[in-house]
């Protein structure tokens, strides 16, 4: 029987992969365990430089919410956050303004429960436990109406997770449903796993994710665009994770790096 770490829940299943464990051991982090970490193992086997794509789509993150606070905004609603690491939104936002509210929402067990116990001398952070395929549980949760007033400007961002959503749930419904419960000024940043630059490598990771709690399915770049709906997307639009604002101006093939998206403005 394997001893459980202080911060995991007594119920979580060590005997298949969580997509949200993984991606922390894609990113070097310690919030997972031994069936997580051969997963990553086998993910970059067979997509070689998942890694660095999931590191890539980190370093967006960050410089999206640092342009963010730039422009003003002070609420953050991050949807499918995962477990946290070094670099979180909310850590890079009250940094800059301590005043910035940051709702992370997520239906992980491990990524709520190790949310919950870093959070719980933050007043103006928190974790709500939702499913993004229900935005009325999201959007009306106490924690979330605690600290997001709707009427004001909101960053709502959804970064590496609606490719977890299959067909038949309607993800581009979904996206529409949120942007309609945000008022002028809010933004919508979106990252998604896309297979138009390494296509059969990507068929090859989408079947090993449908042996682990969350299958996925990469879409094209095209379809991604099209989430944003009449948003007005920041400069330099829709691209991929290396290529948007870029502190560095050497990115080889930024097409490689599997997460492609944007930041847009209501």
């Amino acid at each position: 029987m394997v001893d459980l770490p202080a911060w995991a829940p007594a119920d979580v299943n060590l005997q298949v992969p969580s997509a949200a464990r993984a991606y922390d051991a894609l990113l070097g982090g310690g919030h997972n365990f031994a069936v997580d970490r051969e997963f990553a193992r086998k993910a970059e086997l067979v997509f070689p430089g998942v890694g660095a794509s999931c590191m890539a789509n980190r370093a967006f993150l960050r410089r999206v919410v640092l342009h963010l606070v730039e422009a003003g905004v002070r609420q953050f609603l991050d949807i499918g956050s995962g477990i946290p690491t070094v670099g979180n939104v909310h850590e890079i936002v009250q940094a800059a303004d301590p005043s910035c509210r940051v709702v992370y929402v997520d239906n992980e067990p491990v990524a709520v429960a190790h949310s919950q116990l870093i959070l719980e001398d933050n007043d103006n952070a928190t974790i709500v436990m939702a499913d993004l395929r229900d935005p009325e549980s999201v959007l009306a949760a106490d924690e979330t109406r605690r600290l997001i007033d709707f009427d004001r400007p909101v960053a709502l961002l959804m970064f590496a997770i609606l490719h977890f959503i299959p067909d038949d749930d309607g993800p581009a419904d979904l996206v529409a449903r949120y942007r309609d419960a945000l008022r002028p000024g809010s933004y919508l940043g979106i990252t998604h796993a896309t297979a138009d630059s390494r296509p059969d490598e990507m068929r090859a990771l989408e079947k090993l994710y449908a042996t682990s709690s969350n299958p996925a399915v990469a879409r094209t770049t095209d379809w991604i665009t099209s989430l944003f709906g009449d948003f007005a997307l920041v400069d330099p639009g829709t691209v991929y994770a290396p290529e948007w604002r870029p502190e560095s101006s050497t990115i080889a093939n930024p097409e490689h790096y599997i997460f492609f998206g944007g930041l847009a403005r209501k």
